[in-house]
């Protein structure tokens, strides 16, 4: 159930969708029918020794992609887990980036805006081009159990979807606002060895919280809080199943690398 220590390097850093970490006062939001780009996008190598916040994220009503990988940003982009990602390139997991710019449409967009500026940014500035394939793979099937689903629904049901993430040793809490099931299978499937896909039939958007141990082979505390698997069970009335499913891959034909600006 848990991640080789060698993944899990890899899934810690993944990318977490954060809007306006630095701003407590929410911006316009962009026009729903609006399908951004980025106006302008300067792309560099990232700094290793940068201290600055690491992930995707708008602030100041700049479009941030700070110390991602290809590979991550197609994690975020589509939405899938790192084992639906076939013929890739090292460098497409390795390599990391720093990248700024604006939208090309007023306000502030939403999740599935910033997926799609990411997607068009992948193809226009770094030549991505893949096919999908429907593959059967290892997965785990978020069910409601029993008893029922322990979930509050959102008090803003229109604000764009948050997840923010934060751990201390071994121990990690996410806080999900006005947040669907996809949203949450999408975030917690980083932290897992196969992709994870929604069973729950549930519908609406959800404030939350789930505090757990990834790694309870090294919790000695015995008042630490539970492994992922149990904490989802007991704090949030659903369960992880493991399964073989039929699922999205995206399989690499060609990718770049871009040019600076």
């Amino acid at each position: 159930m848990r991640l080789p220590a060698a993944l899990l390097a890899f899934f810690l850093a993944a990318p977490t969708l954060a809007q306006n970490p630095s701003s407590a006062a929410p911006a316009k939001p962009m026009a729903p029918d609006a399908h951004p780009s980025f106006a302008v996008a300067a792309i560099k190598p990232h700094d290793p020794e940068s201290s600055r916040q690491s992930g995707i994220y708008m602030e100041g009503g700049r479009f941030i992609i700070r110390n991602e990988s290809v590979a991550n940003m197609m994690i975020f982009a589509y939405s899938i887990h790192p084992r639906q990602i076939a013929d890739a390139p090292e460098s497409l997991f390795h390599d990391r980036w720093d990248i700024e710019g604006k939208p090309d449409a007023e306000g502030e967009p939403s999740g599935s805006q910033m997926h799609e500026m990411v997607q068009k940014l992948l193809v226009n500035r770094f030549g991505l081009k893949f096919h999908r394939e429907r593959r059967e793979l290892s997965v785990y099937a978020i069910q409601i159990a029993k008893g029922g689903p322990r979930l509050t629904l959102a008090k803003y049901p229109d604000a764009t979807p948050n997840e923010k993430s934060s751990g201390k040793g071994t121990e990690a809490t996410v806080l999900c606002t006005s947040s669907t099931m996809q949203d949450f299978t999408a975030g917690e499937q980083r932290f897992l060895d196969r992709p994870l896909i929604d069973q729950t039939g549930l519908t609406g958007k959800y404030d939350f919280a789930l505090h757990y141990t990834y790694d309870e082979a090294r919790a000695t505390d015995p008042n630490a809080p539970p492994g992922m698997f149990t904490a989802i069970q007991e704090q949030l009335g659903l369960k992880l199943q493991p399964m073989k499913a039929t699922v999205d891959v995206l399989v690499v034909d060609h990718v770049e690398r871009p040019s600076e600006n």
